[in-house]
């Protein structure tokens, strides 16, 4: 496995913990964004582990859904996943009216988990 690929799982699931921390410190919307942050990380590493690199948080996740979600190598609840984690990640972010609910901090951060598993097992198989 590429080294960098290797280095994003590991970023990626620092990132679920830290998601998982700051939830149970009720830091919900911080958790949320953490957990986006996850996944948009194992995306990341998919693609690179193709020789794939992209600049923009859009530019991974429609790429993502076209090299692993619409072939179906990667189940697509994953794309849906990454592309809802970002929407709660926004509101979360930037948002003063709206927030992000515990329940949906909780189910992010059990994406990210399920996403990473499917990710390395991918990985594993495709050397």
């Amino acid at each position: 496995m590429n080294p960098e690929v290797g280095t994003l799982l590991v970023k990626a699931n620092r990132s679920r913990k830290a998601a998982h921390r700051l939830l149970e410190d009720g830091d919900v919307d911080f958790a949320a964004s953490r957990a986006y942050y996850a996944m948009f990380y194992i995306a990341e590493a998919l693609l690179l582990a193709r020789d794939l690199s992209f600049s923009s948080h859009s530019a991974v996740i429609a790429n993502f859904g076209k090299e692993f979600a619409k072939p179906g190598i990667l189940n697509v609840k994953f794309h849906s996943y990454l592309i809802d984690a970002q929407d709660r990640r926004n509101v979360g972010d930037y948002s003063i009216r709206d927030a992000v609910s515990k329940a949906q901090a909780e189910e992010m951060i059990e994406w990210a988990i399920k996403f990473l598993q499917a990710a390395e097992k991918y990985l594993s198989q495709a050397i």
